[in-house]
């Protein structure tokens, strides 16, 4: 089934695949209903994109199984929608046709997050299967937009609180990774996410750089400025009082870094790199986890096929995103980052315009480990794969 999944295109950002991400919504909304689940497939509007255009979101599924008082309800949350993926990118084999090599399966979603959430399913289909009483109350919220930043989810969610969420125990989200490809790991926390648009617009159309190089402002020039002001080469974030907000390490928290087995050898080659910026554990787990982080994504606008094309563009976008950690605030952030662009562009006395827009904002999350779920999640993991591990073979990690 995973490999029927993953068939699906069901990009999330790119509009003319909208159809793909409803239909895989409508997929996993009838294999929940095989389960015996009682399923809604819930309407949440449209989508205005930036040209103006509404298009209509896909879908968001509330389910449930079991509805015993004396049961403690677990809520699964997933998604089904997935990010842009061609082969151009890097992949060794064909994104959306699930490939098995030496043991492991390649393909758009296979982990984030098809995968997991077939898990589920799967894990369901199971008791069922052998005639066993599943010991909790289940319900399902899966949804196609995640990718895009789950548009329409948050009002859903508020919608619903006082219904379908009233009686929610607990939440179990398997959207995140391991540290190692070797040892399972809890995760009980992530960084948030604030993504922001920078546009530059010049004159009324694109330009010949032979024809008038040298005379004009040009808004590529800006960007690129722009957007090396924001990180420098270590990483560290160069708009003033990012890190104000962050709350000082705690000796617990160190502690808990020492007993993280880590192989950074391995752990780049997993991730295909050669060298990374910081060398020791603490910290890598440190900017991984516990501060803020700035990427630059891309630049739309700009001549990017093979070959050269002089032209000078007249309107060009650059993408980059703050991950934030918790106790920062995120209309803190858009301030902060607004503030120093606007700033960083009037030095530069330019005719174009400017214009910074957060056009994505999730907030971070930290929880408790000694949580009940989290004690219970340990004793699942060791139970389930004690043939495969030994000793103190998991980790807790914050992302």
């Amino acid at each position: 089934m995973l490999a029927e999944w993953v068939a699906v295109e069901s990009d999330s950002i790119q509009p003319q695949l909208r159809a793909e991400v409803t239909q895989m919504v409508k997929i996993a909304a009838a294999s929940l209903q095989d389960l015996g689940a009682n399923v809604m497939l819930h309407d949440i509007g449209i989508q205005q994109l930036s040209g103006g255009q509404n298009i209509s979101l896909p879908p968001v599924i509330l389910a449930k199984l079991g509805e015993d008082p004396l049961k403690p309800t677990v809520c699964f949350y997933g998604h089904v929608d997935v990010m842009p993926a061609k082969t151009q990118d890097g992949w060794k084999t064909p994104p959306y046709n699930l490939t098995e090599i030496d043991g492991d399966l390649f393909g758009r979603g296979a982990t984030d997050d098809k995968g997991p959430v077939l898990a589920w399913i799967n894990a369901v289909n199971a008791f069922k299967a052998l005639n066993i009483d599943i010991p909790v109350n289940i319900k399902f919220l899966i949804e196609g937009m995640e990718e895009a930043g789950s548009l329409g989810l948050e009002q859903l969610v508020e919608k619903e609180k006082d219904c379908f969420f009233s009686n929610v125990d607990y939440i179990v989200i398997s959207d995140n990774i391991w540290l190692s490809t070797t040892k399972p790991a809890l995760t009980y926390g992530t960084r948030g996410n604030a993504c922001f648009s920078v546009q530059v617009e010049g004159g009324e159309k694109d330009l010949h750089s032979g024809s008038v190089g040298g005379i004009v402002q040009e808004p590529m020039s800006d960007l690129i400025a722009l957007l090396d002001s924001l990180v420098n080469s270590c990483g560290h974030i160069l708009i003033p009082g990012i890190y104000d907000d962050v709350v000082p390490f705690t000796e617990e928290e160190k502690k808990q870094y020492e007993l993280i087995e880590f192989d950074l050898k391995g752990y780049k080659a997993n991730i295909g790199v050669k060298e990374i910026i910081y060398h020791t554990k603490e910290e890598i787990f440190s900017h991984l986890w516990r501060l803020p982080s700035l990427s630059i994504h891309g630049i739309e606008g700009a001549f990017y096929e093979p070959g050269i094309k002089t032209v000078i563009p007249s309107r060009v976008i650059g993408k980059f995103s703050i991950r934030q950690v918790p106790h920062m605030d995120l209309i803190k952030v858009e301030c902060q980052v607004k503030k120093y662009l606007e700033n960083i562009f009037s030095e530069r006395k330019s005719s174009n315009k400017l214009t910074v827009s957060m056009q994505m904002g999730a907030k971070p999350w930290v929880a408790n480990i000694n949580d009940p779920q989290y004690e219970a999640a340990k004793k699942a993991i060791k139970k389930g794969l004690n043939s495969f591990y030994h000793g103190n073979w998991f980790c807790l990690e914050q992302y």
